[in-house]
């Protein structure tokens, strides 16, 4: 058995290598706190995965994509280092059962989500549509504005409606306005611009980064921790002062994969019963062609400025192109239930699924559609032990759960990752990396009175 020594004087060990440990392992560092960093996967991001379509210059994400609004944990990185970025441009499409036309439901949709607030006891979204739009069998629009508000509940947030709580909703759409959370921005490398820069920073600071290290135990005691972890060469201790734990809220939540000893108090266990992972299956497809721009809608409009694409489709509802960029990828964005109907399939049925609903949608041949197919690019992130969903939303009554969650204990472990985000932003990149910086913050507090 392999015996990992780090300076009990102040060491740290980082558990996960996504962006939440990334941001606090170069903030301790900077700080001049000795830190190392554990990863279960090969590379590091955890949820923020980027690739090259290919031949193409493009980047293909299989998590994170959007840069939402004007987060400063994002935009500063990229201004400080010259990223190009740029916003997404384009008309939002939408499918119904008798034609293709540009969307005209935003503004009944928002009626009904502005009509929510935080000032009465929580309640479920599907309670709150309920409770304060009843919907007379005549009131086809209200209906129709219904659904389209679920619709954005469930694909936005990747939420069970029946257990997202409004509360949560509230304080995230909030949180949103601050940062004008409505506009979508890309890196011109994705989401690896940011990550590359992360990962220099971890080189200069000479920070040990041991990838395909997957910890199962944590012993813990005031002051004082022992890792133990699987590694391709067998069993590794790490010992430190204290730990820092930034895997994925479904990782934690599911039993047995990684131990605490002595157990998690009651307060962390009831914090994660009130949040939950949200499920998404997201595809890339990669064609010869941008073929949608030749598609003309009943107007006689083509096309080729599409940036959404929306539908009813109860398997993959959602699309979106590159726009402004003209690259030939389509993605199709599988929420909640849509997700687990693909969820656990191998990657040719997905494929095929998602092939055979574009070409349904735009009402085009599927065999043609097939033939223009490169390639096909897809992460089962809920299938993913190391992630075990795409990520958390609060459910009813979670009022106050992220904090929890978030809570030090024994000042030995901290805790860190979207989940434990305050300030709304979770299940964004933004709110991982603030996740880091507060939790960084707690343990350099904790060092100062040592």
């Amino acid at each position: 058995m392999h015996r990992a020594n780090i300076s009990k004087q102040k060491s740290m060990i980082v558990v996960g290598a996504g962006v939440a440990g990334l941001a606090a392992a170069v903030r301790l560092a900077e700080a001049g706190i000795s830190v190392s960093i554990l990863e279960a996967r090969e590379r590091i991001g955890g949820r923020v995965y980027t690739e090259r379509a290919r031949g193409l210059t493009a980047p293909v994400e299989y998590g994170a994509e959007f840069i939402h609004g004007k987060p400063r944990q994002i935009w500063d990185l990229l201004t400080q280092n010259e990223v190009k970025v740029s916003e997404v441009e384009g008309d939002p499409w939408c499918v119904s059962p008798t034609r293709l036309a540009p969307c005209d439901f935003f503004s009944e949709a928002d009626r009904i989500l502005e009509a929510m607030e935080d000032s009465s006891p929580d309640e479920s979204f599907l309670s709150f549509l309920e409770r304060r739009f009843p919907t007379p069998s005549q009131d086809a629009p209200l209906k129709e504005a219904k659904k389209h508000a679920i619709g954005y509940v469930s694909g936005f947030n990747a939420a069970d409606p029946a257990l997202v709580g409004v509360h949560w909703l509230v304080q995230e759409s909030l949180a949103e306005e601050k940062i004008e959370g409505d506009r979508a921005f890309r890196a011109e490398n994705g989401y690896a611009d940011l990550l590359n820069i992360f990962s220099r920073k971890i080189t200069n600071l000479k920070i040990p980064l041991q990838l395909n290290t997957v910890v199962e135990v944590i012993h813990w005691s005031k002051e004082t921790v022992e890792v133990k972890a699987r590694t391709k060469q067998g069993i590794s201790n790490f010992s430190g002062s204290a730990v820092l734990i930034t895997v994925p809220l479904g990782v934690l939540k599911e039993h047995g994969t990684i131990r605490f000893t002595p157990p998690l108090p009651s307060a962390k266990l009831q914090a994660m019963d009130k949040l939950e992972m949200g499920k998404v299956i997201r595809i890339v497809l990669q064609f010869r062609e941008r073929f949608w721009e030749k598609i003309r809608s009943a107007g006689k409009r083509t096309l080729a400025d599409m940036s959404f694409l929306f539908s009813d489709d109860e398997l993959i509802p959602t699309w979106w192109t590159t726009n402004p960029e003209k690259h030939p990828l389509i993605t199709g964005w599988a929420p909640f239930r849509a997700a687990e109907q693909l969820s656990g399939q191998n990657i040719s049925f997905v494929r095929r699924k998602a092939v055979d609903t574009l070409a349904r949608l735009l009402a085009v041949d599927s065999g043609e559609l097939g033939n223009l197919l490169v390639d096909a690019y897809c992460h089962d992130w809920q299938s993913d032990p190391f992630s075990r969903g795409a990520y958390s939303y609060g459910k009813v009554g979670c009022d106050g759960a992220q904090q929890a969650l978030g809570e030090p204990l024994n000042n030995t472990l901290f805790f860190a990752g979207e989940a434990t985000d305050v300030t709304g932003h979770n299940g964004t990149v933004h709110g991982a990396i603030a996740s880091g910086e507060r939790a960084a913050r707690e343990i350099l507090q904790t060092r100062a009175v040592l």
